[in-house]
């Protein structure tokens, strides 16, 4: 069962990260493959609409650049042949990640693309679309030989497919990884000694489920309920995985496991499917019931790619909805919008709602009393976490929203052999009702603060001196009170900020944000420490030309937590 669960998450999450690579304007209706897919699937992630992959790769080609595997990846003389089998694979895959056109032609994948990866109750099956299946096969070959590693042939139905063991020879319990292509469509996924040969048969796309996804509308209900795109969406399945856990035969899954149980003689899941854990578990998962994925919008060409996505973990419960949007502060605009800065972290947190929050979120988890012993022990652990006690803690950040740190640019040089700023513009803002109280507070705990005669009206007051830096580093800052904002900032694009600042109202506009800039980060580095003549490690030299820029937001809303990631990434010409 270890075995079982541990090459299930492997498949599982490399289908995960290839997939999330390509999340690609309507559900394909009649898209034959959602009746193989069941409606009960623990976790769903679909291309329903043909993605532009050639595309996409050359956008991405100059931000990925060979890493040395053989490091990452080390082999020995006691290195199995099923290790270097897959070393072998992801070597070859690394090689040519950034030449579009030579992986494709290696893998034998089309230039758009649609894909699939799902579960069958445990048993993972991913799902790709190929042009030139000999080609796939081929790099197969290809591995075997420089692994010596041997597959085997099976046949299920009409479609013969090559298992690859993942299991010792004299193991008890066999499992193998399987490839098989039909009708152009490559399937990859496991199969064991102690599955059905039916199961395999519905992975392999020779017999159709009972019943499918594609005879409900959950794909459809996603995507209006968050506004996503119907090209690509993606899910799992909180309640079919509790129902899963907690009966003998309420889905898939479960009829597997009790198959299972009967082979081991023992249930590791016993305690969870007695009536009381039952019923108290599947509240909470009729609560939580799923985490869902898709697209707020995307545009691909070969120059340039731009993806936005939102993954939610939806919730019915609007006690803790409502807690945690009282806890939202203020995130200044600039954070949240464009990519003009290399970093922007905000965090907007109402630090007089903080506490009140928390405690009910806490009351409410400790609300009804659950009989059933996993769920009584977590309550009892929660209960000595009172948050009251937070009251005390944030009592002198009364009337604070927000903070923000900000790198808008910044440029190195040599100064006698020490590196210091030739150039640094950066913001730091602590955002509250009153930003001047908060200023007095802080003077008795830093008396530096008290010789300095910051007025509320905007005005800047030199803090160099506060720094104690090394007057070689070349910096200086100011700091004023800019409306409901307490500013820190140096250099002309600080003090642009800070102006913006001004004009920005405090109002509850988010949780946390965060953008920066890969190229514009680490290509003034890399450059001091080349005419340092230092020696440049690998990572920090591929990242110089990362040309690549993501955002990303955590927020609250009355569907439940929401995060967001908005990645833009351009062809790197050089």
């Amino acid at each position: 069962m270890n075995k079982m669960a541990i090459a299930a998450v492997v498949l599982a999450v490399g289908a995960g990260g290839y997939l999330l690579s390509q999340q690609g304007t309507s559900v394909v209706k009649n898209d034959p493959m959602l009746d193989y897919i069941p409606a009960d699937t623990l976790a769903f992630s679909g291309q329903l609409v043909p993605f532009p992959l050639k595309d996409y790769l050359y956008s991405i080609a100059g931000n990925y650049q060979a890493y040395d595997v053989d490091k990452m990846l080390p082999l020995d003389e006691n290195s199995s042949a099923k290790e270097r089998f897959f070393v072998s694979l992801y070597k070859q895959y690394m090689s040519v990640l950034s030449e579009p056109e030579t992986l494709l032609s290696t893998y034998g994948l089309p230039d758009t693309i649609q894909s699939y990866f799902y579960t069958l109750g445990a048993l993972p099956v991913m799902k790709i679309e190929l042009s030139n299946p000999a080609a796939f096969w081929a790099e197969l070959d290809r591995a075997e030989q420089e692994s010596g590693l041997t597959h085997t042939v099976g046949q299920s139905g009409s479609v013969e497919y090559r298992g690859y063991a993942l299991t010792n020879a004299d193991d008890e319990e066999h499992i193998d990884i399987v490839f098989a292509v039909k009708d152009n469509w490559l399937t990859v996924t496991l199969n064991t000694s102690f599955n059905q040969a039916e199961l395999l048969e519905t992975a392999l796309g020779e017999k159709k489920v009972e019943h499918p996804i594609s005879a409900t509308t959950i794909l459809q209900d996603i995507a209006n309920a968050h506004g996503f795109m119907q090209d690509s969406i993606s899910f799992i399945n909180h309640v079919e995985l509790v129902k899963g856990l907690t009966s003998t035969d309420g889905n898939m899954l479960a009829k597997q496991m009790t198959k299972m149980i009967a082979i081991e003689g023992e249930d590791p899941f016993a305690e969870l499917k007695t009536p009381v854990c039952q019923t108290e578990l599947n509240g909470i998962a009729a609560n939580w019931p799923r985490s869902v994925m898709g697209l707020n919008s995307y545009s691909i060409s070969r120059e340039e790619s731009n993806i936005d996505a939102s993954m939610v973990f939806e919730s019915n419960n609007q006690v803790i909805l409502s807690a945690l949007n009282k806890m939202r502060g203020f995130v200044p605009s600039f954070t949240t919008k464009g990519h003009d800065n290399i970093l922007s972290v905000a965090l907007g947190v109402d630090v007089n709602q903080l506490a009140p929050a928390l405690n009910e979120v806490w009351t409410d988890l400790q609300t009804p009393q659950y009989q059933c012993a996993a769920l009584a022990q977590m309550q009892l652990q929660l209960s000595e976490l009172n948050p009251a006690m937070l009251g005390m803690m944030t009592g002198m950040a009364n009337g604070v929203k927000g903070i923000s740190v900000t790198l808008a640019d910044y440029k190195l040089a040599d100064n006698n052999g020490q590196p210091s700023f030739e150039t640094l513009d950066a913001l730091i803002s602590v955002s509250a009702e009153k930003p001047m109280m908060l200023v007095d507070m802080l003077k008795p705990f830093y008396p530096p603060l008290a010789n300095i005669d910051l007025k509320d009206n905007g005005d800047p007051v030199d803090i160099t001196p506060m720094l104690m830096l090394p007057p070689e580093l070349g910096v200086s800052a100011k700091l004023a009170i800019k409306g409901n904002h307490l500013v820190a900032y140096t250099g002309d694009r600080g003090t642009e900020l800070a102006d913006l600042m001004y004009k920005q109202s405090l109002e509850s506009n988010g949780f946390f944000n965060m953008a920066v800039d890969y190229q514009k980060m680490f290509a003034p580095l890399v450059d001091m420490v080349e005419m340092s003549g230092e020696p440049m490690p690998e990572e920090m030299l591929m990242l110089k030309d990362y040309n690549m820029r993501l955002q990303m937001s955590v927020d609250f809303t009355d569907k439940g937590l929401v995060i967001g990631s908005k990645v833009n990434s351009k062809a790197n010409t050089k």
